[in-house]
């Protein structure tokens, strides 16, 4: 399936989109195509494709037109180390939420401008993923740098409740 479909096989009803919902993250599901965030905002969670391998995260979210709220795509990354991500080929606004090897978002890039080659890092910290979703929506939803990020690619993956269905 081409990457300009890369949403398509999604329905609607994915959107798991519970940022209202105060409390600790219960029902991230923590399975490999969902991500949970829980901070001080209330909970959010995402379905994602995850791009674990070289060839995935090459190509990203490139040449995608179009992607529902409550999706996304998780860069994950077999150690720690600097990160940096560009925007070639990429059609839609981006935030980028850097994530380290304990599921903790340590930088949020807002609004990824579409085609752009401007190189986007948080600089030397060691991180071994990063989410990414639709522009605007981690200011939206209140999501900040502190927030936990849960996905069995992360030690998160453990905190308790966080994997009951």
């Amino acid at each position: 399936m081409g990457n300009s479909h890369f949403f398509s096989r999604r329905g609607a009803a994915a959107l798991l989109l519970s940022a209202l919902c105060a409390g600790p993250l219960a029902a991230a599901g923590c399975r490999e195509d969902r991500v949970g965030i829980s901070g001080g905002f209330g909970r959010a969670t995402f379905e994602v494709d995850v791009a674990a391998d070289k060839a995935s995260r090459a190509r990203g979210l490139m040449h995608v037109e179009h992607m529902p709220p409550g999706q996304g795509m998780l860069f994950v990354y077999d150690r720690p180390q600097q990160l940096t991500f560009w925007m070639r080929n990429t059609l839609i606004e981006l935030d980028m939420l850097f994530v380290d090897a304990r599921g903790v978002i340590r930088h949020i890039h807002h609004r990824a401008q579409p085609l752009d080659e401007t190189i986007i890092t948080p600089g030397s910290i060691p991180l071994i993923g990063v989410l990414e979703i639709n522009g605007g929506l981690a200011g939206q939803l209140g999501i900040a740098v502190g927030d936990l990020l849960v996905h069995p690619a992360f030690s998160s993956a453990t905190v308790p409740g966080a994997c009951d269905d």
